[in-house]
């Protein structure tokens, strides 16, 4: 990667890609971190380089007001002019059923010690309450939509919206739109 990287600069393929920091859609999108949709997501919305701000995580999943993510979107919306959030979801999620018992166990299969294990306990971290997943993707998506909907540093104008899209065929579905 690093030698392709030196090609690259060298060639000067960046220039194809410049563009300022604020989002020409002036929108935010949060969807998982899934390598299947690395180029297929763009490309299955049209989104070109500079059009949003993508933001991602395991399972795009946000449980509480102020983690990173949400903390992200609303810079975002106040320093980039954002004015749209969307939650994009997917079927076949890695983040659906997890087995939080089996993860536990899998970190301590290759080293993770129990005293470490322990220390989120005396953390006050649950670690189910961190790392389970969800049933439905449909319904980890209204949940992350409605913590943004409800935010209490969100203006009410940003409208936010919750998608699912499909892994193998690029086909979105409409789960909650904001009006």
């Amino acid at each position: 990667m690093l030698k392709y990287n030196k090609e690259f600069v060298a060639d000067k393929k960046y220039e194809q890609y410049k563009t300022d920091s604020f989002p020409n859609k002036r929108m935010v999108i949060f969807t998982c971190m899934e390598s299947r949709l690395v180029e297929l997501l763009p490309r299955s919305l049209n989104i070109q380089n500079g059009d949003v701000k993508m933001l991602k995580n395991a399972g795009a999943i946000i449980r509480k007001p102020f983690d990173s993510i949400m903390k992200s979107i609303l810079v975002a919306v106040y320093s980039l002019k954002a004015e749209e959030v969307i939650v994009i979801g997917h079927h076949d999620c890695g983040m659906s059923h997890v087995n939080t018992d089996q993860l536990m166990d899998t970190m301590s299969d290759r080293g993770i010690s129990d005293e470490a294990l322990s220390t989120l306990e005396h953390a006050g971290i649950d670690f189910e309450e961190e790392f389970h997943g969800f049933e439905t993707v449909e319904q980890s998506v209204e949940q992350s939509v409605g913590i943004i909907r409800n935010h209490p540093l969100l203006p009410e104008e940003v409208k936010v919206h919750g998608l699912v899209i499909d892994p193998g065929t690029g086909k979105v579905d409409v789960v909650t739109e904001d009006n």
